[in-house]
């Protein structure tokens, strides 16, 4: 979860001000709600190893087959969103790297190359990850934690809301967008097939890693929002670094910038295995094409080069866009209002799972929030939305010949 979302967030909520707080307040309480959904699903199918398999047993084949589409898609747009994040913190060793074409390739390049540590295993990306994790967290958890003593309490309050509009309006708008940092909840229970011991770990890793989360971002999100002004916040490619650099200077700015770098690569490399992994488990659950069925003795090429082929795809068609941060912007909107579609149907299926009030109220509870950040996201971003929502129809009356019976 702790990757692009904690380091870039701050510019895209500098649009609209330290109110952005009481979203990370709110978003973290759906976070958890959403985990314990999770670790619920796990609890009363064990035998559903990962979301696709558990979406498909609680609703049936069609939604299988529309969750995984949704996940597997929200995937690879993600990860150009972090691919997109590392490119922006490299810009403050090159500053060529703002344009366009040299954006393109410099991202190209990060997602092929985490691509090919995917391709020497599991094992791999999770070395490489747990390297990068503390190395990425260290400027985080220093501005949430020494970031305070240069908080200035003016700043933030001139920051608090530059929309214009109430507060009312403008909070619920800002969950999709930071929603973002906390996508990845249920990636222990995606890759539960290759964990050794699921109905322990899982539970551990899921509630455990948003509570985590949570405190960082919260942390880190009121220090960096009183640091630096709002304006300045919107108009940055690497917040954390500029806030670092105002605070202590030039050479803290680089380190941060390196750390940032680090953390986002790292956050990639594990990201692609889990979007490849939701191809084959889906196909494997009999959701899913023939195509992407691989075995359980490697990892898995094909997928990976498909996701790598796609991701590839989308970094030519955002690089339109004029800033780094709009591409970001875009990216982690749409990606995660796929997200939250899924995890509605992850709530629609504990639900059908029970007859336990008591987690029956979790799953109204976790799902009404999905619905709440849905329905306050852009209307662009909503029409995006319900058209590749609603190719899943055709798609999977079409490939359905295709699909292994399970």
């Amino acid at each position: 979860m702790i990757g692009s979302g904690v380091y870039l967030l701050p510019a895209t909520l500098g649009a609209f001000g330290s109110v952005s707080v009481i979203g990370w307040v709110v978003s973290g309480l759906g976070a958890f709600l959403l985990a314990g959904v999770f670790v619920m699903l796990i609890s009363l199918r064990p035998e559903s190893v990962g979301m696709v398999r558990q979406v498909r047993d609680g609703l049936g084949r069609f939604f299988g087959f529309h969750a995984s589409l949704l996940y597997w898609a929200g995937g690879w747009i993600g990860n150009v969103a972090i691919a997109v994040a590392g490119t922006g913190y490299l810009s403050i060793f090159f500053p060529a790297l703002k344009g366009n074409l040299p954006s393109m390739a410099c991202t190209l390049a990060i997602i092929w190359l985490m691509t090919l540590i995917n391709f020497r295993g599991a094992r791999r990306v999770t070395d490489f990850e747990g390297a990068t994790l503390l190395i990425g967290l260290l400027p985080v958890l220093g501005v949430a934690v020494l970031g305070w003593f240069a908080f200035d309490p003016v700043v933030f309050q001139e920051s608090w809301n530059v929309t214009g509009r109430p507060d009312a309006q403008v909070v619920p708008a800002t969950f999709a967008l930071i929603f973002w940092a906390f996508v990845g909840l249920e990636s222990a229970s995606v890759a539960a097939a290759i964990v050794r011991n699921p109905a322990r770990d899982v539970p551990v890793a899921t509630l455990g890693g948003v509570a985590l989360a949570a405190f960082v971002y919260l942390g880190a999100s009121v220090a960096i929002s009183g640091l630096l002004p709002a304006a300045t916040l919107a108009q940055s490619s690497a917040p954390f670094a500029d806030a670092a650099g105002r605070w202590i200077g030039a050479g803290a700015a680089a380190l941060v910038a390196a750390c940032a770098v680090l953390k986002a690569i790292g956050t990639l490399s594990g990201w692609i295995l889990v979007t490849a992994e939701v191809a084959r488990s889906g196909a494997d659950s009999g959701v899913f094409p023939r195509l992407f069925r691989e075995g359980l003795d490697g990892p898995p090429r094909r997928n990976l080069l498909i996701v790598a082929g796609l991701m590839s795809l989308i970094v030519v068609l955002s690089s339109l866009a004029p800033t780094l941060a709009a591409q970001f912007t875009i990216l982690i909107n749409l990606a995660t209002l796929l997200y939250l579609v899924i995890y509605a149907y992850c709530c629609a299926a504990l639900w059908r799972s029970t007859g336990n009030w008591g987690i029956r109220l979790v799953a109204v509870l976790a799902a009404g929030f999905c619905a709440w950040a849905i329905s306050a996201s852009d209307g662009q971003q909503l029409v995006y939305l319900a058209v590749l929502c609603a190719l899943g129809v055709p798609l999977y009356l079409g490939l359905r010949s295709g699909m292994p019976v399970r």
